[in-house]
Order: C-alpha cells, then structure tokens, then sequence
C-alpha cells in the first residue's frame, strides 16, 4: 500500500512539474518580439523622415473659405449649409460652410467659378489658383482650404482600433498607432500591413517596427485613408484553437494538484 501511494505521489509530482513547465512557456514572451525601435542607435543622427505633401483625391471633401476686405462681395463664393431654424437663419456666425466632395475626376462644383479641376493639386497649390481666377471678382480674396475628411483607419491587434479624422493632415506610423491605444501583446511587430491607395491604385507594404528603418521609408508619414493592419502573433493564432486563458486555468490546476499530493500523503 505505502508503494502504491509512493508512485501516486511521484506522478502527482511530474504531473505538476509539467504543468508549472507549460504555464512557464505560455507566459514567455521574447524582447526581440515585443521591443520597438531596437536598432534606434545604428541610425544616423542627422536622419530625416520623408514627408511628402498630401494632394487632393477623389472622395475627399474640401472645406472652403474664401473672405476679403468687402466680406459682401465675397459671400456669393462660401456655399454655406442651409439654416435648420429661424434663430439660426438670423445668425450668420453660427452657419457652417458645406463640404465639397471631390468627383472620381478630380473635380468640384465651386459657387461662382462652376467645375475645378483638384484632384492632384496640394492645398496650397489649389489655394493659388483660386485666388487666381477670384481675383477677376473681388480685390485681395484670401482663401482657406482644408481637407476634412483626412482619416486613417487602424485594425488588427491594437486596443482600440477605429478610424482616425486628422485635421492637420500630418501623422506619423507611430502616431496613428498611439491614437489606437497601441499593439496589444498578441500584435506581430515584425509584419504590420500598411494599404494605401494613390490615383486608383490599391498598394500594400509590411513594416516592423521592431527595426527602424521604417523611419526614413515613404511609409513613416501616413496619407490619408490609409490603412494599417496589426496581424496577430502565433500566439493569438494558435489561441483560436483553444481558450485564452489556459495559463490560468493550468495555474488553478498545479495549485488543485498540489493540495490533493498533500492530502493524499
């Protein structure tokens, strides 16, 4: 009898040497994994990002101004949004200006000035331009424009992952990764998926942000209506197959087999 509860104890105890094992090795996440940036020294310090002035697409929506020193002679060019009450239609300082969506030709119907070829242009290029062909109407327009739909979208493996609106229409990888809380444990940072589409064209490109190389690549600054992915890693993969918290329930089993080798004794 003392033999048998002998190899009873000795299995209750590789059993429980194996799971403590298990549970070690589901914890164990490498530093070369999870570490942004681990090369940051080997980069030159008089490195600069390439930052490329974003230019008007199809389907962006421009906000536009256009103001002078005769604010009556320049109100026929601010399309202003129709007043949804008497109050509203008496206060002109509460009325906000409509939007114009780009056309998939790269054009906008403009008060005054009728059909405008944009698509291409920067903002201060297309803002030269119309006070160019507004100053055949008014003396020394000054014209805002402002892209207000600017946006990036963040998906995959992040803490909160959305749509972004941009209102300075500048914003770095990193930076659209911090609005979405950024990568949780289980994101792959060796192959985060950045899409982007230019003139039509859909492109696709992998970045780790493990290295940094990815700082001076035309990808640190992000355009509008990108798209990041964050895959997720094996880990997460492999999590489909069974429950995520298996760690814990390995650790509550290691401490139930523990207690029946004491009582068992």
């Amino acid at each position: 009898m003392h033999t048998k509860n002998l190899t009873i104890h000795t299995a209750f105890k590789k059993l429980l040497l194996s799971l403590i094992l298990l549970s070690t090795l589901a914890s164990c996440v490498s530093k070369k994994q999870i570490l942004y940036l681990q090369d940051i020294e080997k980069m030159a310090a008089n490195s600069e990002a390439m930052f490329s002035t974003p230019v008007i697409q199809p389907n962006d929506v421009l906000s536009i101004s256009v103001t002078a020193f005769d604010m009556e002679a320049a109100a026929p060019f601010n399309l202003i949004m129709p007043a949804r009450t008497v109050q509203e239609a008496t206060n002109s300082s509460s009325r906000e200006l409509q939007g114009y969506l780009v056309s998939q030709e790269g054009t906008i119907e403009f008060p005054v000035l009728g059909t405008i070829k944009v698509g291409g242009l920067s903002r201060q290029e297309l803002i030269e331009k119309m006070k160019k062909e507004i100053q055949l109407y008014i003396k020394d327009p000054i014209v805002n424009v402002s892209i207000s739909n600017y946006k990036v979208t963040v998906l995959g493996e992040v803490a909160r992952p959305g749509t972004y609106n941009i209102p300075d229409e500048r914003i770095t990888l990193l930076e659209a990764l911090g609005r979405a809380g950024d990568l949780t444990i289980y994101g792959k940072r060796t192959q985060i998926i950045l899409l982007r589409e230019q003139e039509g064209v859909k492109t696709h490109t992998i970045l780790d942000i493990t290295k940094s190389d990815f700082l001076n690549s035309p990808y640190y600054f992000l355009k509008q209506n990108d798209v990041i992915y964050v895959q997720p890693n094996n880990a997460q993969v492999n999590s489909a197959a069974y429950n995520r918290n298996s760690s814990v329930y390995i650790s509550i089993a290691s401490v139930l087999i523990s207690l029946i080798v004491l009582i068992s004794r």
